[in-house]
């Protein structure tokens, strides 16, 4: 059998009559503490008596270096990932600047030191508290992909035109939020509403908020002569009240109004197809009894409302896209333009005809309503 050797685990006690580095230089040796008793010896197993000389030309190996089975010493434990000092004190002033900015936000409310428009438009509150609401559904609901965005102009004024559906209007809200975080410059949507959302209580203070307007054409050239993008849906209430067997087939645009508006401003008209929002709540029927009762243009029946109450009212979460076409100019035509029924009338089938277009080129390109 082979001589085993005995690694000591006490590095201050002499071996074999050596000592340590500073015994050979005439120093005691030293213990761990003052006044401690001195270690027992240890006694040589069988075989190891001849081995006492020899230990005094070996180095004596640490208990921490290399452990007592002979095996091979483990790599040190790897340091945990501790934040740099910079990242967290970064961390910290973004949180304070955070809450700074919401107090302050606050503050303002309270004493109304904040500023709106003749329209009752509120820049601050739109753009810290009801897009933050929308945005969500925006990105996570309905998933909506923006096409084509850089189409509205930088700056001046713009007419965009959109197809309507889904039975309640959640495709202008979701146009307005497309316009305002995708746009370079990131521009505010002006949309132009019915009489009906302004006769609604909480939602009437809400559009005025976010900018909405009256669908009137006094309006909408103010606000394009001032500079705004402004938003129309000529479908109106036949687009979002239309049954779900016609879907992504437009209504009638009107008389072109919204054509002899841009003409008299001067502006170019932006064609918009909405894919996605004729799903969210696929109309079956529609209650006129109900609706001439309750006020309304319509009262829709689904295939969850109103049999399933308040939980019918969820939206389908479809996957939604938002193409703006290349913008129509309206500035080469003269001030009397806007008089001449013929021009108008082609400009308009013009604007519709491209977002019909459109439309049937998204559906063909689009795998699954949901996905």
């Amino acid at each position: 059998m082979a001589d085993a050797k005995v690694i000591p685990f006490d590095e201050d006690r002499p071996r074999g009559g050596s000592t340590r580095a500073g015994g050979a230089r005439g120093g005691a040796p030293r213990s761990g503490r003052r006044g401690a008793a001195p270690p027992s010896p240890v006694t040589p197993l069988p075989g190891q008596a001849g081995q006492a000389g020899q230990a005094g030309h070996e180095s004596p190996v640490p208990a921490s270096s290399a452990p007592a089975d002979g095996s091979a010493a483990s790599p040190p434990p790897e340091p945990a990932d501790v934040p740099e000092p910079a990242d967290v004190s970064e961390r910290a002033d973004g949180w304070e600047r955070r809450i700074a900015g919401g107090l302050a936000f606050l503050r303002r409310r309270i004493t109304g030191e904040y500023e709106v428009d003749e329209f009752g438009f509120d820049e601050e509150l739109t753009d810290q508290v009801l897009m933050s609401l929308l945005r969500p559904l925006y990105e996570k609901y309905f998933r909506v992909e923006v096409r084509g965005v850089e189409n509205i102009p930088a700056e001046g004024g713009a007419l965009v035109v959109a197809n309507h559906s889904g039975t309640l209007p959640l495709d202008g809200l979701m146009m307005q939020v497309a316009v305002h975080d995708h746009h370079p410059a990131g521009r505010h949507l002006r949309l132009l509403a019915a009489d009906l959302v302004f006769m609604l209580p909480v939602v009437s203070e809400l559009a005025r908020k976010a900018g909405h307007t009256l669908a009137c054409a006094e309006d909408a050239e103010r606000l394009l002569r001032r500079g705004e993008v402004v938003g129309v849906m000529p479908e109106g209430f036949k687009g979002i009240g239309k049954p779900f067997s016609e879907r992504y087939k437009l209504q009638r645009f009107g008389r072109g109004g919204f054509v002899s508006t841009a003409l008299r401003a001067g502006v170019p008209i932006v064609p918009c197809s909405i894919v996605g929002a004729e799903e969210i709540y696929p109309m079956v029927g529609n209650s006129r009894t109900l609706a001439r009762l309750l006020g309304l243009p319509y009262f829709p029946i689904t295939p969850t409302f109103p049999w399933l109450g308040p939980l019918g009212a969820v939206p389908l979460p479809t996957k939604w896209t938002i193409q703006l076409g290349e913008p129509i100019p309206t500035d080469g035509y003269a001030p009397e333009a806007a008089e001449d029924p013929m021009l108008m009338f082609n400009l308009t089938d013009q604007v519709r005809e491209q977002i019909q277009h459109t439309l049937y080129k998204l559906l063909v390109r689009r795998r699954s309503v949901f996905f």
